[in-house]
Protein backbone atom coordinates (compact mmCIF):
# COMPACT_ATOMS: atom_id res chain seq x y z
CA UNK A 1 0.00 0.00 0.00
CA UNK A 2 1.38 3.27 -0.94
CA UNK A 3 1.75 6.48 1.06
CA UNK A 4 -0.43 8.50 -0.90
CA UNK A 5 -3.47 5.56 -0.81
CA UNK A 6 -2.78 5.03 3.16
CA UNK A 7 -2.94 9.14 3.32
CA UNK A 8 -6.30 9.37 1.24
CA UNK A 9 -7.85 6.38 3.62
CA UNK A 10 -7.00 8.73 6.23
CA UNK A 11 -8.33 11.95 5.35
CA UNK A 12 -11.46 9.52 3.90
CA UNK A 13 -11.91 8.40 7.56
CA UNK A 14 -11.96 11.68 9.02
CA UNK A 15 -14.19 13.35 6.89
CA UNK A 16 -16.58 10.81 7.42
CA UNK A 17 -16.34 10.84 11.38
CA UNK A 18 -16.28 14.77 11.13
CA UNK A 19 -19.18 14.47 8.86
CA UNK A 20 -20.92 12.00 10.81
CA UNK A 21 -20.17 13.72 14.52
CA UNK A 22 -21.73 17.55 13.09
CA UNK A 23 -24.42 16.22 11.76
CA UNK A 24 -25.92 14.02 14.36
CA UNK A 25 -24.26 16.54 17.09
CA UNK A 26 -25.01 19.54 15.54
CA UNK A 27 -26.07 20.04 11.92
CA UNK A 28 -29.14 17.77 11.84
CA UNK A 29 -30.60 19.46 15.12
CA UNK A 30 -29.95 22.42 13.20
CA UNK A 31 -31.70 21.74 9.94
CA UNK A 32 -34.43 20.41 11.81
CA UNK A 33 -35.20 23.48 14.10
CA UNK A 34 -34.60 26.52 11.69
CA UNK A 35 -37.18 24.06 9.05
CA UNK A 36 -39.71 23.39 11.73
CA UNK A 37 -39.79 27.01 12.66
CA UNK A 38 -39.95 28.32 9.45
CA UNK A 39 -43.03 26.57 8.61
CA UNK A 40 -44.58 27.05 12.02
CA UNK A 41 -44.08 30.71 11.18
CA UNK A 42 -45.70 30.27 7.27
CA UNK A 43 -49.01 28.63 8.71
CA UNK A 44 -49.60 31.35 11.74
CA UNK A 45 -51.60 34.10 10.81
CA UNK A 46 -50.87 37.55 12.99
CA UNK A 47 -53.71 38.15 14.22
CA UNK A 48 -55.91 35.39 13.05
CA UNK A 49 -58.08 36.05 10.08
CA UNK A 50 -56.31 39.64 9.19
CA UNK A 51 -54.71 41.28 6.92
CA UNK A 52 -52.17 38.45 6.05
CA UNK A 53 -50.51 38.57 2.31
CA UNK A 54 -50.82 34.93 1.57
CA UNK A 55 -54.73 35.58 2.49
CA UNK A 56 -56.55 35.38 -0.26
CA UNK A 57 -59.59 37.52 -0.38
CA UNK A 58 -63.25 35.98 -1.09
CA UNK A 59 -64.49 38.04 -3.80
CA UNK A 60 -67.83 35.94 -3.73
CA UNK A 61 -71.24 36.94 -3.63
CA UNK A 62 -72.35 35.33 0.39
CA UNK A 63 -70.85 38.72 2.60
CA UNK A 64 -68.83 36.19 4.95
CA UNK A 65 -65.29 34.93 5.26
CA UNK A 66 -65.04 31.04 4.21
CA UNK A 67 -64.04 28.90 6.70
CA UNK A 68 -60.46 28.01 7.38
CA UNK A 69 -60.80 24.67 6.86
CA UNK A 70 -62.58 24.75 3.81
CA UNK A 71 -59.43 26.63 2.00
CA UNK A 72 -56.82 28.68 3.73
CA UNK A 73 -55.75 25.64 5.40
CA UNK A 74 -54.54 24.08 2.89
CA UNK A 75 -52.99 27.01 1.63
CA UNK A 76 -50.92 27.33 4.95
CA UNK A 77 -50.10 23.82 5.09
CA UNK A 78 -48.53 24.54 1.16
CA UNK A 79 -47.00 27.62 2.69
CA UNK A 80 -45.55 26.23 5.32
CA UNK A 81 -44.21 23.16 3.88
CA UNK A 82 -42.73 25.26 0.38
CA UNK A 83 -40.96 27.60 3.84
CA UNK A 84 -39.11 24.44 5.64
CA UNK A 85 -37.96 23.08 1.88
CA UNK A 86 -36.67 26.45 1.36
CA UNK A 87 -35.03 26.81 4.65
CA UNK A 88 -33.15 23.51 4.33
CA UNK A 89 -32.01 24.42 0.70
CA UNK A 90 -30.54 27.89 1.91
CA UNK A 91 -29.00 26.12 4.72
CA UNK A 92 -27.25 23.54 2.82
CA UNK A 93 -26.25 25.37 -0.27
CA UNK A 94 -25.99 29.41 1.19
CA UNK A 95 -24.79 28.62 4.66
CA UNK A 96 -23.00 25.94 4.88
CA UNK A 97 -21.60 25.26 1.61
CA UNK A 98 -21.56 28.46 0.19
CA UNK A 99 -20.41 30.37 3.74
CA UNK A 100 -18.87 28.08 6.29
CA UNK A 101 -17.24 25.40 4.22
CA UNK A 102 -16.57 27.55 0.46
CA UNK A 103 -15.83 31.09 2.09
CA UNK A 104 -14.69 29.93 5.81
CA UNK A 105 -13.27 26.83 6.34
CA UNK A 106 -11.34 26.51 2.71
CA UNK A 107 -9.58 30.30 3.21
CA UNK A 108 -8.67 28.78 6.79
CA UNK A 109 -10.99 31.12 8.60
CA UNK A 110 -13.61 29.79 11.61
CA UNK A 111 -16.52 28.19 10.38
CA UNK A 112 -18.30 30.26 12.74
CA UNK A 113 -16.58 33.21 13.82
CA UNK A 114 -15.09 33.73 10.05
CA UNK A 115 -11.91 35.19 11.34
CA UNK A 116 -8.24 34.05 10.08
CA UNK A 117 -6.51 31.18 12.23
CA UNK A 118 -3.64 32.52 13.53
CA UNK A 119 -1.29 30.71 11.73
CA UNK A 120 -0.91 27.81 9.18
CA UNK A 121 -1.34 24.94 11.09
CA UNK A 122 -4.59 26.16 12.00
CA UNK A 123 -5.66 26.94 8.37
CA UNK A 124 -4.45 23.70 7.73
CA UNK A 125 -6.35 22.17 10.03
CA UNK A 126 -9.70 24.06 9.00
CA UNK A 127 -8.86 23.13 5.42
CA UNK A 128 -8.51 19.71 6.41
CA UNK A 129 -12.34 20.16 8.46
CA UNK A 130 -13.51 21.49 5.39
CA UNK A 131 -14.94 18.07 3.54
CA UNK A 132 -15.76 16.81 6.70
CA UNK A 133 -18.45 19.57 7.50
CA UNK A 134 -19.94 19.76 3.62
CA UNK A 135 -20.19 15.93 4.14
CA UNK A 136 -22.70 16.90 7.03
CA UNK A 137 -24.16 19.32 5.29
CA UNK A 138 -25.64 16.87 3.10
CA UNK A 139 -26.03 14.24 5.66
CA UNK A 140 -28.05 16.87 8.21
CA UNK A 141 -30.19 18.12 4.73
CA UNK A 142 -30.79 14.76 3.22
CA UNK A 143 -32.11 13.22 7.32
CA UNK A 144 -34.15 16.68 7.78
CA UNK A 145 -35.71 16.16 4.62
CA UNK A 146 -37.05 12.32 4.91
CA UNK A 147 -37.60 13.17 8.44
CA UNK A 148 -39.66 16.79 7.90
CA UNK A 149 -41.31 14.79 5.02
CA UNK A 150 -42.44 12.62 7.44
CA UNK A 151 -43.89 14.87 9.76
CA UNK A 152 -45.72 17.00 6.86
CA UNK A 153 -47.45 13.27 6.21
CA UNK A 154 -48.62 13.17 9.72
CA UNK A 155 -49.77 17.12 9.98
CA UNK A 156 -51.13 16.11 5.99
CA UNK A 157 -53.30 13.63 7.74
CA UNK A 158 -54.04 15.52 10.86
CA UNK A 159 -55.46 18.37 8.66
CA UNK A 160 -57.53 16.21 6.82
CA UNK A 161 -58.84 14.87 10.08
CA UNK A 162 -59.92 18.27 10.67
CA UNK A 163 -61.78 18.84 7.09
CA UNK A 164 -63.61 15.54 7.63
CA UNK A 165 -64.40 16.73 10.85
CA UNK A 166 -65.23 19.92 10.24
CA UNK A 167 -67.74 18.46 7.22
CA UNK A 168 -69.51 15.52 9.61
CA UNK A 169 -70.02 18.80 11.49
CA UNK A 170 -71.60 20.62 8.16
CA UNK A 171 -73.53 17.48 7.47
CA UNK A 172 -74.86 16.88 10.43
CA UNK A 173 -76.07 20.45 11.21
CA UNK A 174 -77.94 20.11 8.03
CA UNK A 175 -79.27 16.86 8.65
CA UNK A 176 -80.42 17.76 11.94
CA UNK A 177 -82.21 20.69 10.51
CA UNK A 178 -83.63 18.95 7.77
CA UNK A 179 -84.95 16.21 10.50
CA UNK A 180 -86.30 19.18 12.41
CA UNK A 181 -88.18 20.71 9.97
CA UNK A 182 -89.63 17.57 8.33
CA UNK A 183 -90.72 16.50 11.94
CA UNK A 184 -92.63 19.78 12.55
CA UNK A 185 -93.72 19.38 9.03
CA UNK A 186 -91.89 22.97 8.12
CA UNK A 187 -92.23 24.39 4.59
CA UNK A 188 -90.98 28.06 4.04
CA UNK A 189 -93.28 29.94 1.41
CA UNK A 190 -93.42 33.54 0.70
CA UNK A 191 -96.21 35.22 1.89
CA UNK A 192 -96.13 38.25 -0.48
CA UNK A 193 -98.70 38.56 -3.91
CA UNK A 194 -96.64 38.01 -7.27
CA UNK A 195 -94.20 35.54 -5.50
CA UNK A 196 -96.19 33.20 -3.03
CA UNK A 197 -93.05 30.89 -3.70
CA UNK A 198 -91.11 28.09 -1.73
CA UNK A 199 -87.62 28.33 -0.49
CA UNK A 200 -84.96 26.16 1.53
CA UNK A 201 -83.30 29.18 2.93
CA UNK A 202 -84.67 32.49 3.61
CA UNK A 203 -81.53 35.29 3.36
CA UNK A 204 -81.03 36.66 7.07
CA UNK A 205 -79.32 40.32 7.50
CA UNK A 206 -75.96 40.58 9.98
CA UNK A 207 -77.47 42.84 12.77
CA UNK A 208 -73.89 44.67 12.48
CA UNK A 209 -73.97 45.77 8.65
CA UNK A 210 -77.20 45.24 7.28
CA UNK A 211 -75.46 42.55 4.72
CA UNK A 212 -77.74 39.73 3.24
CA UNK A 213 -76.18 36.36 3.51
CA UNK A 214 -78.10 34.03 1.61
CA UNK A 215 -75.98 30.93 2.58
CA UNK A 216 -76.33 31.34 5.87
CA UNK A 217 -76.28 27.09 6.83
CA UNK A 218 -73.68 24.75 8.10
CA UNK A 219 -71.10 24.73 4.94
CA UNK A 220 -67.66 26.36 3.65
CA UNK A 221 -68.53 29.35 5.37
CA UNK A 222 -68.31 27.67 8.67
CA UNK A 223 -70.30 25.05 10.02
CA UNK A 224 -71.73 26.33 13.74
CA UNK A 225 -71.38 30.21 12.85
CA UNK A 226 -70.33 32.58 9.30
CA UNK A 227 -68.40 35.26 10.10
CA UNK A 228 -69.51 38.74 8.09
CA UNK A 229 -67.14 40.83 6.40
CA UNK A 230 -67.72 43.21 8.98
CA UNK A 231 -66.39 40.94 11.59
CA UNK A 232 -69.69 39.94 13.34
CA UNK A 233 -69.98 36.16 14.16
CA UNK A 234 -73.58 35.00 12.90
CA UNK A 235 -75.40 31.46 13.90
CA UNK A 236 -75.35 29.16 10.81
CA UNK A 237 -78.08 26.83 12.47
CA UNK A 238 -81.80 27.61 14.01
CA UNK A 239 -80.86 25.57 17.26
CA UNK A 240 -77.72 27.85 17.62
CA UNK A 241 -79.67 31.49 17.06
CA UNK A 242 -80.22 32.06 13.50
CA UNK A 243 -83.59 32.53 14.35
CA UNK A 244 -82.90 35.89 15.64
CA UNK A 245 -81.70 37.29 12.44
CA UNK A 246 -84.00 39.11 10.72
CA UNK A 247 -84.83 37.30 7.13
CA UNK A 248 -86.08 38.21 3.75
CA UNK A 249 -87.44 35.87 0.94
CA UNK A 250 -84.88 35.20 -1.38
CA UNK A 251 -86.93 35.89 -4.32
CA UNK A 252 -88.86 38.87 -3.93
CA UNK A 253 -86.88 40.31 -0.80
CA UNK A 254 -89.52 41.32 1.25
CA UNK A 255 -89.49 41.09 5.19
CA UNK A 256 -90.47 37.66 6.60
CA UNK A 257 -91.80 37.56 10.15
CA UNK A 258 -89.37 36.10 12.49
CA UNK A 259 -91.40 32.62 12.85
CA UNK A 260 -90.82 31.64 9.24
CA UNK A 261 -88.19 28.69 9.28
CA UNK A 262 -89.01 27.94 12.98
CA UNK A 263 -92.82 27.30 12.76
CA UNK A 264 -94.78 24.81 10.47
CA UNK A 265 -97.00 27.54 8.19
CA UNK A 266 -100.52 26.85 7.61
CA UNK A 267 -102.17 28.50 4.44
CA UNK A 268 -105.87 28.67 5.00
CA UNK A 269 -107.49 31.49 1.88
CA UNK A 270 -111.03 32.28 2.21
CA UNK A 271 -113.10 31.81 -1.00
CA UNK A 272 -115.93 33.54 -2.08
CA UNK A 273 -117.76 35.96 -4.59
CA UNK A 274 -117.70 39.18 -4.41
CA UNK A 275 -119.75 40.72 -0.87
CA UNK A 276 -119.74 37.29 0.43
CA UNK A 277 -118.89 38.68 3.38
CA UNK A 278 -114.98 36.77 3.35
CA UNK A 279 -113.61 40.01 4.91
CA UNK A 280 -116.22 40.51 7.53
CA UNK A 281 -115.70 36.85 8.08
CA UNK A 282 -111.77 37.47 8.26
CA UNK A 283 -112.39 39.98 11.43
CA UNK A 284 -114.83 37.80 13.15
CA UNK A 285 -112.22 35.02 12.66
CA UNK A 286 -109.92 37.46 14.47
CA UNK A 287 -111.96 38.60 17.29
CA UNK A 288 -112.92 34.63 17.93
CA UNK A 289 -109.56 33.67 18.26
CA UNK A 290 -108.96 36.57 20.49
CA UNK A 291 -111.91 35.45 22.40
CA UNK A 292 -110.72 31.74 22.69
CA UNK A 293 -107.59 33.05 23.88
CA UNK A 294 -109.03 34.34 26.98
CA UNK A 295 -111.48 31.51 27.57
CA UNK A 296 -108.57 28.42 27.24
CA UNK A 297 -104.91 27.70 26.56
CA UNK A 298 -104.95 28.81 22.94
CA UNK A 299 -102.68 31.77 22.38
CA UNK A 300 -102.70 34.08 19.37
CA UNK A 301 -100.60 36.99 18.43
CA UNK A 302 -99.69 38.90 15.13
CA UNK A 303 -96.59 37.30 13.43
CA UNK A 304 -95.13 40.97 12.43
CA UNK A 305 -96.00 44.59 13.24
CA UNK A 306 -97.50 45.25 9.50
CA UNK A 307 -99.87 42.33 10.18
CA UNK A 308 -101.32 44.24 13.69
CA UNK A 309 -101.58 47.25 11.58
CA UNK A 310 -103.84 45.66 8.91
CA UNK A 311 -105.73 43.77 11.80
CA UNK A 312 -106.25 47.15 13.28
CA UNK A 313 -107.04 49.25 10.15
CA UNK A 314 -110.33 46.26 9.49
CA UNK A 315 -111.28 46.91 13.04
CA UNK A 316 -111.09 50.23 12.82
CA UNK A 317 -113.10 50.24 9.66
CA UNK A 318 -116.13 48.25 11.39
CA UNK A 319 -115.97 49.86 14.01
CA UNK A 320 -116.80 52.80 11.74
CA UNK A 321 -119.28 51.70 9.33
CA UNK A 322 -120.27 48.13 10.29
CA UNK A 323 -119.30 46.89 7.17
CA UNK A 324 -115.66 46.16 5.86
CA UNK A 325 -114.43 47.79 2.69
CA UNK A 326 -114.11 45.58 -0.47
CA UNK A 327 -110.86 43.94 -1.16
CA UNK A 328 -109.22 45.70 -3.31
CA UNK A 329 -106.23 45.23 -5.69
CA UNK A 330 -104.82 42.13 -7.29
CA UNK A 331 -103.34 38.84 -5.18
CA UNK A 332 -103.80 39.07 -1.66
CA UNK A 333 -100.84 39.60 1.29
CA UNK A 334 -101.02 36.37 3.74
CA UNK A 335 -102.61 37.93 6.95
CA UNK A 336 -100.26 35.95 9.48
CA UNK A 337 -101.11 34.68 12.75
CA UNK A 338 -98.69 32.94 15.06
CA UNK A 339 -101.00 30.84 16.89
CA UNK A 340 -100.27 27.96 19.66
CA UNK A 341 -102.01 25.47 21.93
CA UNK A 342 -99.44 23.89 24.40
CA UNK A 343 -96.02 23.80 23.03
CA UNK A 344 -97.01 23.49 19.55
CA UNK A 345 -97.60 26.28 17.37
CA UNK A 346 -98.37 27.24 13.96
CA UNK A 347 -98.12 30.35 11.25
CA UNK A 348 -101.38 30.65 10.03
CA UNK A 349 -101.37 32.50 7.09
CA UNK A 350 -105.37 34.02 6.08
CA UNK A 351 -105.79 34.93 2.53
CA UNK A 352 -108.85 37.36 1.12
CA UNK A 353 -108.58 37.81 -1.96
CA UNK A 354 -110.93 39.50 -4.10
CA UNK A 355 -114.37 37.61 -5.02
CA UNK A 356 -113.57 38.56 -8.93
CA UNK A 357 -110.50 36.52 -8.72
CA UNK A 358 -112.44 32.89 -9.41
CA UNK A 359 -114.62 34.90 -12.14
CA UNK A 360 -112.58 32.14 -14.32
CA UNK A 361 -109.90 29.66 -14.86
CA UNK A 362 -107.31 32.42 -15.96
CA UNK A 363 -107.91 34.36 -12.85
CA UNK A 364 -108.06 31.20 -10.59
CA UNK A 365 -105.18 30.46 -11.83
CA UNK A 366 -103.02 33.12 -11.15
CA UNK A 367 -103.89 32.62 -7.28
CA UNK A 368 -100.30 31.25 -6.95
CA UNK A 369 -100.56 30.65 -2.91
CA UNK A 370 -103.20 27.70 -3.92
CA UNK A 371 -100.76 25.88 -4.72
CA UNK A 372 -99.82 25.87 -0.50
CA UNK A 373 -103.06 25.48 0.93
CA UNK A 374 -103.73 23.14 3.30
CA UNK A 375 -107.20 23.61 3.68
CA UNK A 376 -110.07 25.98 2.20
CA UNK A 377 -112.05 28.29 3.96
CA UNK A 378 -115.04 27.89 1.49
CA UNK A 379 -117.32 31.50 2.31
CA UNK A 380 -121.07 30.49 1.13
CA UNK A 381 -123.43 33.21 0.84
CA UNK A 382 -126.33 31.32 0.41
CA UNK A 383 -128.57 34.43 -1.01
CA UNK A 384 -126.80 34.77 -3.77
CA UNK A 385 -127.68 31.39 -5.08
CA UNK A 386 -130.37 31.41 -7.50
CA UNK A 387 -132.67 28.44 -5.77
CA UNK A 388 -133.09 30.51 -3.07
CA UNK A 389 -133.83 33.71 -4.30
CA UNK A 390 -136.72 32.24 -6.08
CA UNK A 391 -138.39 30.26 -3.06
CA UNK A 392 -138.14 34.23 -1.60
CA UNK A 393 -141.42 35.84 -0.78
CA UNK A 394 -141.53 39.48 -1.64
CA UNK A 395 -140.83 40.90 1.68
CA UNK A 396 -138.06 38.55 2.18
CA UNK A 397 -136.12 39.51 -1.65
CA UNK A 398 -136.37 42.94 -0.07
CA UNK A 399 -134.78 41.57 3.34
CA UNK A 400 -132.46 39.77 1.27
CA UNK A 401 -131.23 42.96 -1.44
CA UNK A 402 -130.65 44.69 1.85
CA UNK A 403 -128.16 42.16 3.13
CA UNK A 404 -125.94 42.67 -0.19
CA UNK A 405 -125.93 39.32 -1.61
CA UNK A 406 -122.90 38.15 -3.83
CA UNK A 407 -122.41 39.03 -7.51
CA UNK A 408 -121.88 34.82 -8.03
CA UNK A 409 -124.04 31.91 -5.95
CA UNK A 410 -122.02 29.38 -4.07
CA UNK A 411 -122.35 26.46 -6.30
CA UNK A 412 -121.07 28.82 -9.51
CA UNK A 413 -118.40 29.98 -7.08
CA UNK A 414 -117.28 26.65 -5.97
CA UNK A 415 -116.92 25.54 -9.98
CA UNK A 416 -115.08 28.38 -10.60
CA UNK A 417 -112.21 27.67 -8.27
CA UNK A 418 -111.95 23.83 -7.73
CA UNK A 419 -110.64 22.98 -11.11
CA UNK A 420 -108.22 25.23 -10.76
CA UNK A 421 -107.10 24.66 -7.29
CA UNK A 422 -106.45 20.52 -8.20
CA UNK A 423 -104.28 21.79 -11.03
CA UNK A 424 -102.23 24.21 -8.73
CA UNK A 425 -102.07 21.90 -5.66
CA UNK A 426 -102.68 18.35 -7.31
CA UNK A 427 -103.91 17.58 -3.80
CA UNK A 428 -107.54 18.65 -3.16
CA UNK A 429 -108.78 15.46 -2.13
CA UNK A 430 -106.15 15.13 0.85
CA UNK A 431 -107.53 18.74 1.88
CA UNK A 432 -110.14 20.02 4.54
CA UNK A 433 -112.83 22.21 3.89
CA UNK A 434 -114.65 24.51 6.34
CA UNK A 435 -117.75 25.98 4.70
CA UNK A 436 -118.90 29.07 6.68
CA UNK A 437 -122.34 30.05 5.79
CA UNK A 438 -122.40 33.78 6.73
CA UNK A 439 -125.26 36.87 6.99
CA UNK A 440 -127.15 34.62 9.54
CA UNK A 441 -128.49 37.29 11.06
CA UNK A 442 -130.14 38.32 7.61
CA UNK A 443 -130.96 34.82 7.24
CA UNK A 444 -133.10 34.98 10.68
CA UNK A 445 -135.23 37.29 9.14
CA UNK A 446 -136.37 35.39 6.51
CA UNK A 447 -139.77 33.66 6.71
CA UNK A 448 -138.95 32.13 3.33
CA UNK A 449 -136.90 29.66 4.06
CA UNK A 450 -136.03 27.30 7.34
CA UNK A 451 -133.89 29.14 10.10
CA UNK A 452 -130.33 27.80 9.60
CA UNK A 453 -129.88 24.78 11.97
CA UNK A 454 -127.66 22.03 12.79
CA UNK A 455 -126.55 20.10 11.08
CA UNK A 456 -125.77 22.90 8.61
CA UNK A 457 -125.47 20.60 5.50
CA UNK A 458 -128.63 19.07 5.90
CA UNK A 459 -130.11 22.30 6.22
CA UNK A 460 -128.42 23.48 3.18
CA UNK A 461 -129.53 20.41 1.27
CA UNK A 462 -133.17 21.32 2.27
CA UNK A 463 -132.72 25.10 0.94
CA UNK A 464 -132.11 23.32 -2.35
CA UNK A 465 -128.39 23.52 -2.37
CA UNK A 466 -127.60 19.79 -1.72
CA UNK A 467 -125.36 19.57 -4.79
CA UNK A 468 -122.78 21.84 -3.12
CA UNK A 469 -123.08 19.59 -0.64
CA UNK A 470 -122.72 16.55 -2.11
CA UNK A 471 -119.72 18.04 -4.56
CA UNK A 472 -117.75 19.32 -1.04
CA UNK A 473 -117.92 15.93 0.28
CA UNK A 474 -116.98 14.10 -3.13
CA UNK A 475 -113.94 16.70 -3.83
CA UNK A 476 -112.01 16.89 -0.06
CA UNK A 477 -110.89 14.96 2.15
CA UNK A 478 -112.85 16.13 4.92
CA UNK A 479 -115.72 19.07 5.03
CA UNK A 480 -117.85 20.62 7.95
CA UNK A 481 -120.05 23.45 7.68
CA UNK A 482 -120.88 26.22 9.88
CA UNK A 483 -123.62 28.78 9.98
CA UNK A 484 -122.12 33.01 11.46
CA UNK A 485 -123.45 35.86 11.43
CA UNK A 486 -120.03 37.77 11.08
CA UNK A 487 -122.05 41.29 11.53
CA UNK A 488 -122.67 39.99 15.01
CA UNK A 489 -119.47 38.66 15.75
CA UNK A 490 -117.50 42.23 14.67
CA UNK A 491 -117.15 45.73 15.66
CA UNK A 492 -118.62 47.72 19.08
CA UNK A 493 -121.69 45.39 20.83
CA UNK A 494 -120.45 41.84 19.34
CA UNK A 495 -121.59 38.76 20.98
CA UNK A 496 -118.85 36.43 22.33
CA UNK A 497 -120.37 33.19 21.58
CA UNK A 498 -120.72 34.21 17.87
CA UNK A 499 -117.19 35.70 17.65
CA UNK A 500 -115.79 31.82 19.45
CA UNK A 501 -118.15 30.26 16.90
CA UNK A 502 -116.70 31.99 13.96
CA UNK A 503 -113.29 31.22 15.03
CA UNK A 504 -114.26 27.77 14.59
CA UNK A 505 -113.73 27.07 11.20
CA UNK A 506 -110.31 27.76 11.49
CA UNK A 507 -109.62 26.01 14.59
CA UNK A 508 -111.02 23.00 12.88
CA UNK A 509 -108.64 23.38 9.82
CA UNK A 510 -105.89 23.93 12.39
CA UNK A 511 -106.57 20.79 14.45
CA UNK A 512 -106.30 18.73 10.94
CA UNK A 513 -102.68 19.62 10.73
CA UNK A 514 -101.70 18.34 14.37
CA UNK A 515 -102.27 21.70 16.37
CA UNK A 516 -104.55 20.06 19.54
CA UNK A 517 -107.08 22.22 19.35
CA UNK A 518 -110.12 19.76 18.65
CA UNK A 519 -111.60 20.10 21.71
CA UNK A 520 -112.55 23.79 21.05
CA UNK A 521 -114.43 23.01 18.55
CA UNK A 522 -116.23 19.69 19.10
CA UNK A 523 -119.66 20.06 19.58
CA UNK A 524 -121.37 19.47 23.01
CA UNK A 525 -125.15 19.37 22.39
CA UNK A 526 -126.17 21.04 25.64
CA UNK A 527 -123.11 24.34 25.18
CA UNK A 528 -124.46 24.61 21.59
CA UNK A 529 -127.84 24.42 22.26
CA UNK A 530 -127.05 27.44 24.55
CA UNK A 531 -124.90 29.03 21.91
CA UNK A 532 -127.47 28.58 19.47
CA UNK A 533 -130.18 29.68 21.60
CA UNK A 534 -128.52 33.04 22.85
CA UNK A 535 -127.23 34.32 19.68
CA UNK A 536 -131.14 33.93 18.10
CA UNK A 537 -131.98 36.08 21.05
CA UNK A 538 -129.29 38.58 20.82
CA UNK A 539 -129.17 38.98 16.79
CA UNK A 540 -132.19 41.01 16.24
CA UNK A 541 -130.88 43.48 18.75
CA UNK A 542 -127.05 43.44 17.99
CA UNK A 543 -127.29 45.65 14.98
CA UNK A 544 -129.12 48.47 17.29
CA UNK A 545 -126.58 47.89 20.04
CA UNK A 546 -123.63 48.49 17.17
CA UNK A 547 -125.03 51.53 16.28
CA UNK A 548 -125.59 53.08 19.65
CA UNK A 549 -121.98 52.21 20.23
CA UNK A 550 -120.25 53.28 16.63
CA UNK A 551 -117.09 55.40 17.36
CA UNK A 552 -115.89 53.38 20.16
CA UNK A 553 -113.80 51.53 18.39
CA UNK A 554 -111.12 49.18 19.91
CA UNK A 555 -107.47 49.20 18.99
CA UNK A 556 -105.85 45.52 18.50
CA UNK A 557 -102.68 44.88 20.76
CA UNK A 558 -99.78 42.30 18.86
CA UNK A 559 -101.67 39.88 21.05
CA UNK A 560 -105.43 39.52 19.83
Amino acid sequence: MTDPELIARILGGLTGVVGVAVCLGYGLWRFLALALSAAWAAFRTEPPGGNDPRITPYTGPEPARPAYWSGQMWLDARFAGQAAALTVRYLLTRHWLGLVVRRRLLQGRNGQTGELAANGFGRLLLRLLAPGTALAALLSALLASVLLAGVALFFAVELALVALAALAAVLAGRAAEGLWKLALGIRMKCPYPGCYRPFPLAVHLCPGCGAAHRELRPGAFGALRHVCRCGKALPSTLMTGRRGLAARCPHCDRNLPPAVGTTRVVHLPLIGGTSAGKTMLLAAMLDGLRSWSHESGLTVEYASPDDLREANTLGQSLNRTGWALKTQGGQPRALMLLVGHGRRRRLLYLYDPMGESFRDADTTRGQGYLAHADGVLLVTDVLAAPVVRRALHAGDTERAEAARPAELGPVETYAGFTGELQGLGGRRGRLPVATVVTKRDALDRLDSLPRPAEPVEAWLAEIGLDELVRALGHDFAAARYWVVSARAATGAGALDSERRRAAEPVLWLLSRTGLRVGGLVRDRPDAQARRDTRARRDTEGAQDVRDAQVGHGEERSNTP
